[in-house]
């Protein structure tokens, strides 16, 4: 049993163009996409419980360290992304450069990403819309609005928003963009409202004590907030969709990375600097600091772009769940059914159905901090990989082409490794032992069904 047998990237994109989906996508759509994805649940959700519980106004720190780990981690993602233009994004990667069983465990650990991730982003898009609607006179039955573990019986409007985006994705990645762009142009607009309003309204005196909790709190709340970067990774599943992927993938990648962190750290900044960090642990912190602050109206707006904003980091994230889930379907380690491709909307319906209707399960049903933490953990392992994979295929493979590389690779990879493992370190304890269980199930599964029908085989 070869279970470290690799893919040669020439088979890679001979399976993609015979049984590949349409090419659709230009340089903009996925700077476009990875700004929908990163700006979200990042500044409009966890923000303010990362400031609350670990990291006090130190949680600028806390960005700048996740921003520093992804930027190293981007850039690696950016070579391979040009060189595999294939779906599948760190699974593709690491099938070509560290095995099969390496991709497995990370194809495995990005279904946790995603599906999970997508679950979080669906809660804190249903706190945002209840609270919007609590301010219009609108009261939703706490029963119908809030998990049980919250007293209530299922989260409804997280189960909704995730099963429209599930019909919307099947139509068509075309139309998915198109609804993307016009979502990501309104939650910039409420970022920049709250700038504008808060700003002003900055008392100095609420950063004081800066760093509460000590610098582990920094290099804690940063393992937590680490769920908002991950973004351009789902840009990276979008390649085998792009029509100049060899230019467009590192334009989309490294630049909705630097334009996102800019706007995490001022919106951090100016989130602790107008409410004590102690009164920031709610679902829909922004939107709370400019009532604490008097505007009611700005409020309002920007929670409705808030709204829009997580809508499209919940549609990107849903999207990279379907794309992952369908090229390990078509290397045969999952069922080769649940790949199929619609005849007219040229999708992945069969698995973005199912998958799908599982999120829409998870989001009514689990806590969102539990759900946040499970999705960094399987991010940062998938980062560790894929910066491992740059390296591995510099040494094995330097004859390929590669139409980005990596600067200082010998220094930027080590440091994406060193980075992200810190940050894994830093997260909870009951996240590592959830996290070695997952992996142990995927691991049971490949043993007794991926490894016996992979295409390998063939």
């Amino acid at each position: 049993m070869n279970l470290f047998r690799t893919r040669s990237i020439s088979s890679l994109l001979t399976v993609a163009s015979e049984k590949g989906l349409r090419k659709t996508l230009g340089a903009a759509d996925l700077v476009l996409f990875g700004i929908g994805c990163i700006i979200g649940t990042g500044i409009f959700v966890l923000t303010g419980v990362a400031a609350a519980k670990f990291a006090g106004p130190g949680i600028m720190l806390s960005f700048v360290l996740s921003g520093l780990a992804c930027v190293f981690a981007a850039l690696a993602y950016a070579e391979l992304a040009a060189m595999v233009p294939v779906a599948g994004s760190a699974y593709t990667y690491s099938y070509a450069a560290l095995g099969e069983v390496v991709a497995w465990i990370v194809g495995w650990d990005l279904v946790l990403e995603y599906s999970v991730g997508s679950s979080a982003v669906a809660a804190g898009w249903s706190a945002y819309m209840v609270g919007l609607l609590k301010a219009g006179g609108i009261n939703l039955p706490h029963a119908l609005t809030a998990v049980p573990a919250d007293g209530g019986i299922i989260n409804l409007p997280a189960v909704f928003i995730v099963l429209f985006l599930t019909f919307l994705l099947v139509r068509g990645t075309r139309e998915s963009a198109t609804v993307n762009k016009v979502l990501v142009i309104i939650k910039l607009a409420a970022v920049f409202i709250f700038l504008a309003l808060a700003v002003p309204k900055v008392n100095p005196a609420n950063w004081s004590p800066f760093l509460p909790y000590g610098f582990s709190g920094v290099a804690t709340g940063a393992a937590i907030i680490f769920f908002a970067y991950i973004g351009f990774d789902a840009v990276a599943t979008a390649a085998e969709e792009t029509r100049n992927p060899n230019r467009d993938l590192p334009i989309g990648i490294i630049g909705s990375l630097v334009v996102c962190t800019l706007l995490y750290i001022a919106v951090a900044a100016v989130l602790t600097g107008v409410v004590p960090y102690t009164q920031l642990d709610n679902a829909e912190p922004v939107a709370y600091a400019l009532r604490a602050i008097g505007f009611n109206i700005g409020s309002a707006l920007v929670a409705t772009g808030a709204i829009a904003g997580i809508t499209t980091v919940l549609l990107v994230l849903m999207y990279g769940q379907s794309r992952i889930f369908f090229v390990m379907s078509r290397d045969g380690l999952l069922p080769s059914a649940i790949s199929k491709v619609h005849p007219r909307f040229g999708t992945p319906y069969a698995i973005t159905i199912i998958a799908g209707v599982a999120v829409a399960l998870i989001s009514g049903l689990l806590p969102i901090g539990l759900i946040a933490e499970l999705t960094n953990i399987g991010t940062l392992f998938a980062f560790v990989l894929t910066s491992l994979g740059v390296l591995v295929l510099r040494y094995t493979r330097p004859d390929l082409p590669r139409p980005f590389r990596c600067p200082a690779v010998k220094l930027v990879a080590p440091l994406a490794v060193i980075s992200c493992t810190y940050l894994m370190i830093n997260l909870p304890w009951e996240t590592w032992v959830r996290f070695i269980a997952w992996a142990a199930i995927g691991i049971f599964v490949y043993l007794f069904y991926g490894y016996k029908h992979s295409l390998l085989n063939k």
